[in-house]
């Protein structure tokens, strides 16, 4: 499976953006799908995950801001930012998780989100 992910930009304070991670196959097997975020020098930090079964969990920073949701016709996971912030600005990683032999798991390349006081 390979991901790509885009939909990052720069944007001010208050305004919202939709990233997509897209994959190459299907998504069926795919036990759980997730958005990360890396500001340079820190750690990569869970934005937010969404699981086979539809169990959702966000980060409290972005717990009623942000939403995220998956298609699988277009095997597709979306995070949509609303009302976002400075500190939202980050490098957006999406992965994806299969915990059904073939155990494997999958990064997307990564795209940039900047927000502007």
């Amino acid at each position: 499976v390979q991901l790509q992910a885009y939909g990052g930009g720069l944007v001010q304070a208050g305004e919202s953006l939709r990233l997509s991670c897209a994959a190459s196959g299907n998504i069926f097997s795919i036990n759980r799908m997730g958005w990360y975020r890396q500001v340079p020098g820190q750690q990569r930090e869970l934005v937010a995950t969404i699981t086979s079964t539809g169990n959702i969990d966000y980060s409290d920073s972005v717990k009623g801001r942000f939403t995220i949701s998956r298609d699988y016709a277009r095997s597709t996971v979306y995070l949509q930012m609303n009302n976002l912030k400075p500190e939202d600005t980050a490098v957006y990683y999406c992965h994806f998780i299969r915990l059904t032999p073939p155990i494997d798991n999958y990064w997307g390349q990564g795209t940039e989100v900047t927000v502007s006081s």
